[in-house]
């Protein structure tokens, strides 16, 4: 149990190392004259493992090693072995990865070296390494996951689905261009999805040992003419030949195919094949040329789904989910925990059963599949899981056939809903697929063939809209089964979806009000928390973050936690990537829901996995409060924050840098009514702008001004032209702006949007001289001491968790972010001491008056001087917070979410005694 304890805390005490201080360290390594034992801590070390680890882990008491004097083991870290010149040092590598004994601990690496030679096995990428031992610094980033940094993945497979892809597109555009008519229909469409799945599975089988070697592909050219006019006739009988079991029963010439059986290739009197031609033919089997047995199923299938489907060409491979990021899905879902109860049951042949047992019998369910990637590595993880403990058993009980050593994971347990009629077609072939794969593997390790055909599973993937269709119809949930609902649902924002997206709404929630500005994804989790409420059931979706900020969150998260679920795990923040040619540039959450019970809570954040005591809707591990927008600030002292001021009209009120000339000979009264007009643009920027606003008093002077008069005129034709009533009725008034904030103090300006690449969103404190526009927010009659707090980097955290994005930048919200902002009681001693490190990030800034504040600001430019003085800001804010340091921006939001709890319940409390004094009046 200690020793859990610890495996739990290591990962947050690694220090955090960047990629040049690595790269010194592996270069030092790799520069001695010999190597030793030692080689194994000193690499350990390297990449940032305690020193404390090291030690304990060099005397034995963290070496979880079968054999300690050639062996270092610690749990999801590494297992490394020494070996002497005459062992191979390849074989022993493979056998470790395989041995049941090593996966038990589940380590990252395995390492075998001779001192000579090195070879290294990633057991998530399941990439090799092999190498001298001294070009270590040359391959430095092979083990970078030890310092936190993941590297991409699976390339070599990805450019294999690419160019797969890409031919498949290739035959699809010469197919479609011979037969335009037959695939204009739905009918016609589905004949097409159903026609190229069915070669998918043709290539794939004649690579693989399904069919014979090149089988497909060799009839083709052998039994067509080159022409491609006897194609589409020899294609029909070959698929009708793979739907008959006797061979007697087929052509000649066809009657060495196997029966496939399997729905795949079914009569289907609907399914046409469509005419062929010279070019077509030849690219059909020039497809047959490419290695198909290195396809994988998991992310060929999105791809291809981009070749059929219009528009989305461009999209190739964008937006498939990787391995790995499935894996941040399903691993603390429920793989991690099978992984430990396999552990744990290494030496007990009764509890392996049980196990085995077990994971025969779990659902997987993806109500979003697409083309079936999370259920394909959901398939093989427990394919691979049931490997490892048929090999204990086998070795527990001997090898004397007492054991029927068989696969008792059925596909008919993976369950999916998808909307694209072709990407069902393709997630039920890459479940076969991958099926098959998994058999090789077995085959392999127990020398048993498992065929794959004739198909026998079908699988349990629907077509249709997973908002229209009752879950339970597809996976059915009878509330003791163990069922985890897995994937990546679609992401729409509000202001993106169509009118039918708009209709799912309606049918989800079933009633006549509901947030209408909730993401489309939402609906997904409402579904998924019905589905699963009171029951085993357990979800985990790829999600973007947006859910988790702003608005969002009070839209949906009451109504989930309603329900009586709550938040088991979640990945905070992280950038979408895979080895696609262009990736998505999203940033995504995952988040995982289930009933509320006492098992642990875990949040992972910069791939270190944390024990926490809850996990709140903005990911903090706080209490479950929502952040409601309010019309006044809660902290004590904070003057109103506003919108700017919004002249509307139609460009002549405002006056760009190079206009100021044609007020030259204005008189004196208008020069003094030209005043500074920034909005977040034109502060951050640097862009000089103004607006021209006319005292009431001095209006009938200033219009004799021919300059004025202009801009006034235009101001009427631009509001009147207007189809708002309330605009043309302003009209009358050229000279007053729809809305005027604005007063003569000075003020705080506060971006309404920022880059989320800063540190700090650039708030300015501004004289009474400058009018903020309504691309802004403002605070008059605002002192230094405010911006100190409101440019503090608990400011920041405070924003970063609660307020909204637009795309990918923060988005500042006077209701949402300032309005709730906690702060302390301050006293006037507080206020000076703010006041004066507010005035030194000022004075640097000016300081630095030739660089704009989008310069000063950039992460990766922002001076050291201007650096110290926000930290001097930090430090002070900090201290006026807590007595003690906080480690990080997590520890900022517990305390802030506390301090905001407190006030709430204070306003709760003091509702009821306003009431009582009012009735007394």
């Amino acid at each position: 149990m200690a020793d859990e304890v610890h495996d739990k805390g290591e990962h947050a005490g690694m220090a955090r190392l960047s990629l040049r201080q690595v790269e010194a360290r592996i270069e030092a390594l790799g520069k001695r004259e010999s190597f030793d034992s030692s080689f194994i801590y000193h690499l350990l070390e390297a990449y940032g493992t305690p020193k404390s680890t090291i030690t304990r882990l060099r005397t034995g008491a963290l070496n979880v090693a079968a054999d300690k004097e050639r062996e270092v083991a610690r749990k999801k870290l590494v297992y490394f072995r020494e070996v002497s010149a005459n062992e191979d040092v390849l074989a022993t590598a493979t056998e470790l990865r395989d041995a049941p004994h090593v996966k038990r601990f589940d380590p990252r690496f395995v390492i075998v070296t001779d001192y000579k030679e090195l070879l290294a096995i990633d057991t998530k990428t399941r990439e090799n390494l092999i190498i001298p031992i001294g070009q270590i610094a040359q391959h430095f980033s092979f083990f970078l996951p030890w310092a936190g940094m993941e590297k991409a993945q699976f390339t070599a497979e990805a450019h294999a689905d690419v160019k797969a892809a890409e031919r498949m597109g290739k035959l699809f555009d010469e197919l479609l261009s011979a037969n335009p008519d037959l695939f204009t229909s739905t009918t016609g469409r589905h004949s097409l999805n159903v026609f190229f799945t069915r070669l998918l599975f043709c290539f794939f089988a004649e690579d693989t040992g399904v069919f014979a070697e090149n089988q497909f592909t060799t009839a083709v050219g052998s039994h067509t003419l080159k022409d491609g006019s006897d194609t589409q006739e020899f294609l029909t009988a070959l698929f009708l030949a793979l739907d008959t079991p006797n061979s007697a029963d087929k052509p000649s010439y066809l009657a060495q195919f196997p029966y496939v059986n399997g729905r795949l290739f079914s009569n289907d009197s609907a399914m046409v094949v469509p005419h062929f031609t010279a070019k077509a033919r030849e690219s059909l089997i020039d497809l047959g040329t490419l290695m198909w047995q290195e396809i994988n199923p998991d992310i060929f299938g999105s791809m291809f789904q981009a070749i059929v489907t219009p528009g989305k060409r461009s999209d190739l491979g964008q937006h498939y989910t990787s391995v790995p990021n499935i894996l941040k899905t399903i691993e603390p879902l429920f793989l991690d925990e099978l992984k430990e109860t396999f552990s744990e049951s290494f030496d007990n042949p009764t509890k392996l059963k049980r196990l085995l047992t077990r994971i025969s019998t779990i659902k997987i369910f993806d109500p979003a599949c697409g083309s079936g990637n999370f259920l394909v590595i959901a398939y093989k993880e427990l394919r691979r899981l049931e490997h490892s403990i048929l090999e204990r058993l086998q070795k527990l009980e001997g090898t004397d056939g007492s054991r029927s050593m068989e696969s008792f994971i059925n596909i008919e347990n993976f369950f999916g809903i998808e909307i694209d009629d072709f990407a069902t077609e393709v997630a039920i072939l890459s479940l076969w697929i991958a099926k098959h794969q998994m058999n090789v593997e077995f085959e392999e390790k127990f020398g048993i063939a498992i065929p794959l055909i004739p198909l026998k599973e079908t699988g349990q993937i629907r077509a249709g809209n997973a908002t229209r269709i009752p879950w339970d119809t597809v996976c059915p949930n009878n509330g003791t089964d163990e069922i985890y609902l897995i994937g990546n649902p679609p992401y729409v924002g509000s202001s993106m979806q169509t009118k039918e997206q708009k209709e799912d709404f309606q049918v989800v929630f079933d009633e006549r009000k509901y947030p209408k500005k909730l993401d489309y994804i939402a609906l997904w989790f409402i579904k998924g928390s019905k589905y699963i409420q009171g029951t085993n059931a357990e979800l985990a979706f790829v999600t973007t973050n947006s859910i988790t900020q702003g608005e969002q969150v009070g839209m949906l998260f009451p109504r989930i936690f309603g329900l009586g679920i709550e938040i088991g795990f979640a990945y905070t923040s992280f950038k979408w990537s895979n080895n696609a040619k262009h990736n998505a540039g999203v940033t995504v959450i995952v988040l995982g829901l289930r009933t509320e019970s006492a098992t642990p809570k875990y949040l992972f954040k910069d791939l270190v996995k944390n024990s926490v005591k809850n996990i709140n809707p903005y990911l903090i591990d706080a209490p479950n409060l929502i952040v409601n927008r309010t019309s006044q600030a809660i902290a004590k002292g904070f003057p109103p924050m506003v919108y700017g001021s919004k002249p509307t009209d139609g460009g002549f009120l405002t006056i760009a840098r190079d206009e100021l000339d044609l007020f030259s000979s204005s008189p004196q009264i208008v020069k003094d009514s030209v005043l500074k007009y920034v909005g977040a643009a034109e502060f951050i920027r640097g862009i000089d702008r103004y607006l021209l606003l006319i005292d009431p008093q001095n209006l009938e002077e200033a219009s004799k001004d021919p300059e004025v008069a202009r801009r006034f005129e235009g101001v009427r034709a631009a509001r009147l032209a207007s189809k708002k009533v309330a605009t043309q009725e302003l009209a009358t008034f050229p000279h007053l702006l729809e809305f005027l904030s604005y007063k003569p103090t000075n003020s705080i300006i506060v971006p309404s949007v920022s880059s989320e690449r800063r540190e700090y969103v650039p708030i300015g404190f501004l004289g009474p001289e400058t009018v903020v526009s309504n691309l802004a927010f403002a605070i008059y009659d605002a002192e230094p001491w405010l911006f100190a707090l409101l440019t503090s980097r608990m400011h920041m955290a405070w924003l970063r968790a609660v307020g909204g994005k637009m795309k990918t930048d923060f988005r500042y919200s006077n209701v949402l972010v300032y309005n709730t902002f906690p702060a302390p009681n301050l006293s006037h001693a507080n206020k000076e001491s703010l006041t004066e490190v507010a005035l030194r990030v000022l004075d640097v800034r000016e300081y630095h008056c030739d660089s704009t504040l989008a310069e000063l600001y950039d992460a990766e430019k922002m001076p050291e001087n201007l650096r110290a003085a926000h930290k001097h800001v930090d430090d002070l804010v900090d201290k006026l917070y807590s007595a003690t340091p906080f480690d990080d921006d997590d520890a900022r939001l517990s305390t802030l979410f506390g301090m905001y709890e407190e006030a709430i319940e204070a306003e709760k409390a003091a509702a009821p005694i306003k009431q009582t004094r009012s009735r007394k009046k």
